[in-house]
């Protein structure tokens, strides 16, 4: 995926989010288990939705 794809499909806000989420874990040291929780599904869903979803909704 392209980052031009992954913007049109997640948008600039969760985007921007993630890069705030993932700035906080690594000024960790090292990231709290709570946080890397928190990351996990961030990173292998962005927005909540899988692939299928953001493509039904496209």
């Amino acid at each position: 995926m392209t980052p031009e794809e992954r913007r049109r499909l997640l948008g600039d806000d969760v985007i921007a989010d993630i890069h705030h989420q993932v700035a906080r874990a690594l000024a960790e040291a090292p990231p709290s288990p709570e946080l890397l929780a928190r990351l996990r599904p961030i990173l292998t869903r962005p927005a909540g939705r899988t692939t299928a979803a953001a493509d039904r909704a496209a």
